[in-house]
């Protein structure tokens, strides 16, 4: 079966150059002209040679340390008609939970116990509920100072919806965190819908409880089968995105389960990880060249 093998550097340092994309080939035995998505940035290599283990491995020797990913993967079937994606140092920079405990100066109690649920050292649920119990009484105005002054969006991440969308694509973001920022980062990326936990609230503060049931890795991955259903896809037609162990079950049930700078727990599962690129790697995985790229 024919098989492609993408390259792609983050944009802010291009280091797929001619030398690297031929050097590729070489290994690969690639008769066909490798086709450039953006000069410097991401280039295809079609080849019909070594399977996709093998390529990967004759790939990263070649790579060696340059910030650059590597894709293989079959042609037919690439471009997917179902985007669905984590929000917290995935599709923001940061971690909304740890962001609302700055405001008491929790900040590094309460980012301990994140990175650890996010590594699968612990329960994602229990986990939860532990860190919103700290949050008891910030007033919910801090949510919305928050939101203005600490949450930055994960570049690559709005073009890389506005062209799936403008695609044909569905795209839903699924987070761990909670509806008052899925609802705003949803807004600002284009997706079209969001789900997350709702922070429950009492005479204009939090109560330090969060709504039940909590939404965690199963939810994610039957919300993705929700909408393969609704929308009359196959699980061949979907890629999910994600960086921590509440990520799992969705990555793993997706036609394509990609990695974004994940934890290592993740990255080992996912059939592809990202860790230099920005999210417009995830349009260069499935073909789409930066001239197709919806930057609206």
């Amino acid at each position: 079966m024919p098989l492609v093998a993408t390259l792609v550097s983050t944009p802010t340092a291009p280091a797929v150059d001619q030398d690297l994309v031929r050097r590729a080939q070489e290994a690969l035995g690639a008769s066909e002209t490798a086709t450039v998505l953006s000069t410097g940035v991401a280039a295809d290599i079609r080849f019909e040679g070594p399977n996709a283990s093998t390529a990967m491995t004759l790939l990263r020797e070649i790579t060696g340390t340059a910030p650059v990913d590597i894709f293989v993967q079959p042609e037919e079937g690439r471009r997917k008609l179902l985007l669905i994606a984590d929000m917290d140092s995935t599709m923001i920079r940061q971690e909304c939970i740890d962001e609302l405990a700055a405001e008491l100066g929790l900040k590094e109690r309460i980012s301990d116990i994140t990175e650890r649920a996010m590594r699968g050292e612990i329960e994602f649920e229990p986990a939860l509920r532990e860190r919103v119990a700290l949050l008891a009484g910030l007033p919910v105005s801090a949510i919305d100072t928050v939101l203005s002054n600490r949450i930055v969006l994960m570049p690559g991440g709005r073009t890389l919806v506005q062209t799936m969308k403008s695609n044909g694509a569905y795209c839903a973001l699924v987070s761990g965190g909670f509806t008052h920022f899925t609802r705003a980062v949803a807004a600002m990326i284009g997706f079209d819908e969001n789900q997350a936990n709702t922070l429950l609230e009492t005479d204009g503060r939090l109560a330090g409880k969060v709504s039940e049931p909590i939404l965690g890795r199963e939810a994610k991955r039957v919300r993705l089968e929700e909408l393969v259903s609704q929308q009359k896809l196959s699980f061949e037609d979907t890629l999910a995105v994600g960086d921590g162990a509440n990520d799992l079950a969705m990555i793993e049930r997706a036609g394509s389960g990609v990695a974004y700078r994940a934890k290592p727990a993740v990255a080992e599962i996912a059939d592809f990880r990202v860790d230099h690129g920005d999210l417009t790697a995830l349009l260069y995985l499935q073909g789409y060249s930066e001239s197709e790229f919806v930057l609206s």
